[in-house]
C-alpha cells in the first residue's frame, strides 16, 4: 500500500468551530463507538495511518487536522486547550456524534487529559500518549521560543524545521532501526510555517500546569496515559505525574520508543489501546 491509498476509504470534512474551518477525515465502521484522533504539534490527522487501519473495522474513525495544521484554516492567534476542547465539541456535533473515545499524541494528548474534565458528557474514555500537565522547562521555553520566531518570518515550511522535528520527535532507537519513521517526520514541511508559530506559543510554550484540573475527570471515565521510555520531549517522570493527577487512570511506558508512539511504535500503541478498551467495556 503506498503511503496514501489508505485514504482511499476516508471522506473528508470542513467543520466551522471557533476555531476556523477544521479539517476531518472520517471512515471505518458507521454503526460502530466513535474514536476520535487529535494529532501531535506539526503534524496532522495523517500520523495516525496505523490506528486508522487497525481500529477501522471495528469503529467509527475521526482524523482530526488540528487548527493551523494540514488542510485546516491557517492560525494567526495564541490559542489554548481550552479552546481546543471546544472546538472538538463543535467538531462531534457536526459529525452527530455524542460520546467518543479520544486518542491523542503530544498536544493531542494533552488534549485528551483536560477533554474529560471540561466535557465529560461527551467521552466515552481517553487516552494520551507522550503527553504532559506540567510547565514547560526552562529549556523547552527557550528552544521553542527560538524555533517559533524562526518559522514566523518564512512563508514556507524552512528544512531547519525537519531537522528540529527530527531531533524532537525520533528517539535513539527509531534512528537506528526505523528508517521509514524517521523519513515520515518531513510530513512537517506541508504545513504553514506561521501557524506551526502561532501553535509553538500557545500550546507548548503557552501551556498551564492542569494537575489541579485533571483531579476533577470524574472517576467513572476510563483514562490511559502513555509514555515513551525514549521521549525527550516529555520524559516518563512528567508524564508518570499527569496520570497520577487523573483518578483510577492506567499508566503504561513503552520501551524504546520516543516522542510520536503512536506512528513510531503503532503495534504497541494499538495493544495497548486494545487491552485498556477491552478493560473498560462500557467505553
Amino acid at each position: 500500500m503506498s503511503r496514501t491509498d489508505w485514504l482511499d476509504d476516508v471522506t473528508e470534512k470542513l467543520i466551522p468551530t471557533s476555531l476556523g474551518l477544521m479539517n476531518v477525515r472520517v471512515g471505518g465502521r458507521t454503526d460502530g463507538p466513535a474514536m476520535v484522533f487529535w494529532p501531535s504539534l506539526m503534524m496532522d490527522g495523517t500520523m495516525w495511518r496505523f490506528q486508522y487501519e487497525h481500529f477501522a473495522p471495528t469503529h467509527r474513525v475521526v482524523l482530526v487536522d488540528s487548527p493551523g495544521h494540514g488542510r485546516s484554516d491557517a492560525l494567526r492567534r495564541i490559542i489554548d486547550l481550552r479552546e481546543c476542547a471546544d472546538a472538538l465539541v463543535e467538531v462531534l456535533d457536526a459529525l452527530g456524534i455524542g460520546k467518543c473515545v479520544l486518542v491523542g499524541n503530544s498536544w493531542g494528548g494533552m488534549l485528551a487529559g483536560v477533554f474529560p474534565a471540561y466535557h465529560p458528557e461527551r467521552t466515552a474514555a481517553a487516552v494520551g500518549i507522550n503527553c504532559t500537565a506540567s510547565l514547560p522547562t526552562a529549556f523547552e521555553s527557550i528552544w521553542a521560543t527560538g524555533l517559533a520566531a524562526y518559522l514566523a518570518v518564512h512563508a514556507r515550511m524552512p528544512q531547519l524545521a525537519a531537522r528540529a522535528a527530527r531531533s524532537a520527535f525520533a528517539g535513539p532507537t527509531a534512528e537506528a532501526e526505523n528508517p521509514e519513521f524517521v523519513e515520515y517526520i518531513d510530513a512537517v514541511l506541508d504545513n504553514d510555517p506561521k501557524s506551526v508559530a502561532w501553535a509553538l506559543r500557545g500550546v507548548l510554550i503557552g501551556r498551564r500546569d492542569e494537575h489541579r484540573l485533571l483531579a476533577t475527570v470524574p472517576a467513572g471515565i476510563p483514562v490511559l496515559i502513555v509514555a515513551g521510555e525514549e521521549d525527550s520531549q516529555f520524559p516518563v517522570h512528567a508524564v508518570r505525574r499527569m496520570a497520577d493527577a487523573i483518578e483510577g487512570s492506567t499508566f503504561r511506558v513503552l520501551l524504546r520508543t520516543g516522542h510520536l508512539a503512536a506512528r513510531e511504535n503503532p503495534d504497541e500503541v494499538n495493544a495497548t489501546i486494545d487491552a485498556f478498551l477491552a478493560s473498560c467495556p462500557a467505553a
